[in-house]
């Protein structure tokens, strides 16, 4: 029997340098995709996955991110003045989707760094990792996927995606060793190799299921020459020993860490928004593309 998962951490301390300047003054993660932003949406996936403790680990500049989801007296007051029922039945959603812990990442130090900034927070059960970047759209919850190839394994699951090779500099890479359909356990991990050195097609995309020993093995790993500490480097560590899986993620997956990627998010999430969807479809179709 492998020990449910109930708590997920979400790093967010980073300076989201890709959407200057409008990130200076606000995180990246509060970027909207419609009404709701980047970040709602992964703790929304984490709620439906069966998740209950999200673990937020912020930086400077963050602290949008925790009024976002805390109880506003003045928002919540003034809304039921004007009797707004359906907007503070919304934001009163947002509030209490789960339980939410703060912790502070003093220094950018690396994702493998903001994960063990929690570590006291996790003890010893398995957890999941859910970066800002990376959406799915599927009717079973992206996490709930990784969750559901834990149960089977009791080893740490990454999320994978095919890309074209030749963006494979931009992703950390996985080699295999056995493969079963979408469900793969792996051989190695390669940090953003060339499209000539890539081992594979099969990206890391920003979610995972870690257990206490993989936790263990980041806290062991080395730091990289420029001394951050990343996801990757505890992984090398852990798969010297143990098996680590990867599994090809169901759904539409968008990259909401770049520009492009937030466009077509925010289009098609407002063409499946009832209410919304005929004026934007109306709106692309009077647009001259020639």
């Amino acid at each position: 029997m492998t020990q449910r998962i109930r708590k997920a951490i979400f790093p967010a301390a980073g300076f989201g340098t890709r959407f200057l300047p409008a990130t200076k003054a606000q995180p990246k993660e509060m970027l909207p995709i419609v009404d709701k932003p980047v970040i709602q949406y992964l703790v929304e996936e984490a709620v439906a996955s069966g998740i209950e403790e999200i673990i937020i680990i912020t930086g400077r500049g963050k602290r949008a991110i925790e009024d976002h989801f805390d109880y506003s007296f003045e928002l919540e007051h003034t809304l039921v003045e004007k009797n707004k029922q359906d907007l503070l039945e919304t934001v009163r959603k947002v509030s209490n989707l789960a339980k939410f812990v703060y912790v502070r990442q003093q220094m950018p130090l690396g994702d493998g760094h903001a994960i063990l900034c929690a570590k006291d927070l996790i003890g010893d059960e398995p957890f999941a990792v859910m970066f800002g970047d990376d959406i799915v759209d599927n009717e079973i919850p992206a996490l709930k996927q990784l969750m559901n190839v834990y149960e089977k394994t009791g080893s740490p699951v990454i999320g994978l995606t095919q890309v074209p090779k030749d963006e494979t500099q931009n992703y950390g890479v996985v080699s295999t060793k056995n493969s079963d359909g979408r469900l793969h356990e792996l051989q190695g991990l390669v940090e953003k190799p060339k499209p000539e050195d890539a081992p594979s097609n099969l990206a890391i995309i920003g979610k995972y299921i870690l257990t206490p020993d993989a936790l263990r093995a980041l806290e062991n790993a080395e730091a990289s020459p420029d001394g951050e500490i990343r996801l990757i480097d505890g992984f090398r560590e852990f798969i010297k020993t143990q098996k680590i899986f990867g599994y090809e993620l169901e759904g539409k997956r968008y990259d909401t860490g770049n520009k492009f990627g937030l466009i077509q998010a925010t289009i098609d999430f407002a063409l499946k928004r009832k209410g919304l969807d005929k004026q934007v479809r109306q709106y692309l179709r009077s647009l001259d593309l020639s």
